[in-house]
């Protein structure tokens, strides 16, 4: 509708989210083919060192179980599948794309990073959600949250108080003072992107706990929401917090979504935490 277009745009420029990069363009184009080639693909990111070690480092990481370790960027792409590779190369073009000068996002990358791990490790343990869907949700679900960071000045403090909100929804918090959230930025950067739509779908909702119980939406976004809260409590745990707003606004509905006993959940938190530091 022009009216929302009109709305979005004059969004999107008062939050300045980057454009797609020509280099996501080139990957996207050569996965849109039929067969596509990891030959080509790994031509793609030849040239940027960072990326080339990145994508060996996850190939060859215990989240994906490889029996081989993978000794070129092709090996790499093989090993994972284009799909996997592709999710991680548009995260790591994420954060090429929004890390600034004036603030340091290590941090926030570091846990981006985890998250993603966490939920390609429990999809792939529940067999839901294709890994490299689920990767990439993990990868941005919170992606809106340093251009809010660059937009506004006072927004590491409404996030701090949002994190401790025990009632009301994290993105309310940021409603109340910004008239938006990092939810819907994250949304219109993965739709600006050309990422799935199930992605920018639960970027959208992925605070919003009631669609665990609707039956209106669709069943892979309400998974991923699902699985986010796991991936969430798993990181807390890892960091040593026991309390979890998010976990206890929606934890108990996120189980019930996926089929968990709270037995069965403890086992896989207690088997990721295993993974998390293995990988250390």
């Amino acid at each position: 509708m022009p009216v929302e277009n009109a709305v979005e745009e004059a969004l999107m420029r008062s939050i300045r989210i980057p454009p797609r990069p020509s280099l996501l363009v080139d990957l996207q184009r050569e996965l849109a083919q039929s067969d596509p080639s990891p030959r080509r693909i790994a031509r793609i990111i030849g040239n940027d060192v960072g990326m080339s070690g990145a994508l060996l480092k996850l190939a060859n990481s215990p989240f994906f179980g490889a029996a081989r370790k993978a000794k070129s960027v092709e090996q790499g792409i093989n090993f994972l599948g284009v799909d996997q590779c592709a999710a991680l190369l548009t995260g790591l073009l994420a954060r090429q794309a929004i890390d600034g000068k004036e603030s340091d996002l290590n941090a926030f990358w570091e846990v981006s990073a985890r998250r993603a791990q966490a939920l390609v490790f429990i999809s792939r343990k529940l067999r839901i959600a294709p890994p490299d869907i689920a990767h990439t949700f993990g990868l941005f679900c919170d992606i809106g949250v340093p251009l809010l960071m660059n937009r506004f000045t006072d927004y590491a403090e409404t996030y701090a108080d949002a994190c401790h909100e025990a009632e009301l929804p994290f993105t309310a918090v940021e409603d109340q003072r910004y008239s938006t959230n990092h939810a819907a930025i994250g949304c219109l950067l993965a739709r600006n992107w050309g990422l799935s739509p199930d992605v920018s779908w639960a970027i959208l909702l992925h605070h919003d706990y009631r669609v665990l119980d609707d039956p209106a939406t669709d069943d892979a976004v309400r998974s991923l929401v699902a699985l986010s809260l796991l991936a969430e409590k798993g990181i807390e745990r890892f960091h040593g917090r026991r309390m979890s707003c998010e976990w206890e606004k929606g934890g108990a509905l996120a189980c019930q979504h996926l089929g968990l006993t709270e037995d069965e959940t403890a086992d896989l938190l207690d088997e990721l935490h295993e993974a998390f530091h293995h990988e250390r």
